[in-house]
């Protein structure tokens, strides 16, 4: 090969080059359209603050810096994470804490002033406001079923009627195949199997719901087990919390217990069929939990404080359900706490609703809803409204 074309390989290779780093170095043809297009939005990302709240939809939470601290029931543990963690994304500067210790354990720790709100499925009752001493707004959030469940491998349906339940817990009934559960479930194999009862062994509003229906549809349990978040069992293990009790039914063949919906439906066990006040036999679901409440709707007392248990109307009637409740006070006393909170509460508890129906709590009927929306407008700092619903 000659030494002029040799020299003109070289020549076209460097130029080759040229154009090939042309770009890189700035000198290439200008952004195509859909460049410009796309470039301001990443502009103003970039140039957003940090501490300035995106809006959702109609509200924009306000510009405050804020760490807020609770704890209460695990019953709404997955919905109120789930609210925590898409609610950054809205208000990024306020820091939310919820422990599920349990609703008795919340109560506590929010009237001894450790925690900023509390959560509980139990009610505060009379003596524990009076002693308290200040006013306290019980602001409900979702509804929840608690549902009996239990471990049987070869047998995927069952029902109960409540004194068949009630019997079971208070252990007059200990065999699976007993009269009493085969006469309620005609044509259904039952196992000669021991039953092996499986309660909660922390203050918990889930029992309190729990044990209030049993002493509706059973005098005996009504007498010698009673009500509360709470109580002495005549049988059976504990397990701490709704994720204790679960994994000790799912660990335990024969087993039978009581946990939140979403619990039994995230361990992959069974949710039966329980007779309501009607005569039916209905299962746990969005529709019959949600039932519930509005068979109470026209006697919700004014400060939102009421059972739904075994409503004594309605076919399609879920009868073990209840509210769980967030509670606050009414005169806060940290203006930039009580603004993040109020402002969280309200996004909950309308941006949030669409969280709750995917995780299988039932939003709140629209009265109840727009009652606790009220409440968020009562709570004050040094008199003034911390908040006001957005126009």
């Amino acid at each position: 090969m000659s030494l002029t074309k040799n020299r003109q390989i070289v020549f076209f290779c460097f130029l080759a080059l040229l154009v090939f780093l042309a770009p890189a170095c700035g000198s290439g043809p200008a952004p195509t359209d859909m460049t410009k297009k796309d470039q301001p939005t990443v502009e103003a990302e970039t140039a957003e603050p940090k501490s300035a709240p995106k809006t959702t939809n109609s509200f924009k939470p306000r510009a405050v810096k804020a760490k807020l601290t609770a704890s209460g029931a695990s019953f709404p543990d997955p919905i109120y994470q789930k609210w925590i963690e898409s609610y950054k994304g809205v208000a990024p500067d306020v820091a939310i804490n919820y422990q599920p210790v349990g609703s008795g354990q919340g109560r506590k720790n929010f009237f001894g002033g450790s925690t900023d709100f509390g959560g509980t499925d139990k009610y505060a009752s009379d003596e524990e406001l009076e002693t308290f001493g200040k006013d306290v707004f019980h602001i409900p959030t979702v509804l929840g079923a608690v549902v009996v469940t239990y471990n049987l491998p070869d047998l995927e349906k069952i029902q109960f009627s409540g004194e068949t339940l009630a019997n079971i817990f208070l252990g007059k009934i200990t065999k699976w195949n007993a009269s009493a559960i085969a006469k309620e479930n005609p044509g259904v194999e039952l196992p000669d199997e021991a039953i092996t009862v499986v309660h909660r062994s922390d203050g918990s509003g889930t029992t309190s719901i729990f044990t209030n229906y049993l002493s509706s549809v059973s005098k005996d349990w009504q007498t010698k087990v009673g009500t509360g978040d709470s109580v002495e069992w005549p049988v059976g293990i504990g397990g701490e919390k709704n994720p204790g009790v679960a994994q000790a039914i799912k660990q335990t063949e024969g087993a039978i217990g009581y946990v939140e919906l979403i619990y039994a439906t995230a361990n992959k066990l069974p949710t039966p069929a329980i007779k309501n006040a009607a005569g039916e036999y209905v299962e746990p679901n969005l529709a019959s939990t949600s039932a519930a409440a509005e068979g109470f709707l026209k006697t919700m007392p004014a400060d939102l404080r009421v059972n739904i248990i075994n409503p004594p109307e309605g076919e399609k009637v879920y009868p073990i359900a209840g509210f769980t409740w967030i509670l606050v006070t009414k005169e806060q006393t940290d203006k930039t706490k009580a603004t993040a909170l109020t402002d969280f509460l309200y996004w909950s508890l309308t941006e949030g609703t669409k969280d709750a129906e995917a995780l299988g709590y039932a939003p709140l009927p629209e009265t109840v809803r727009e009652k606790a929306l009220e409440k968020l407008t009562q709570i004050e700092v040094a008199g003034k409204p911390a908040f006001k619903l957005p126009k």
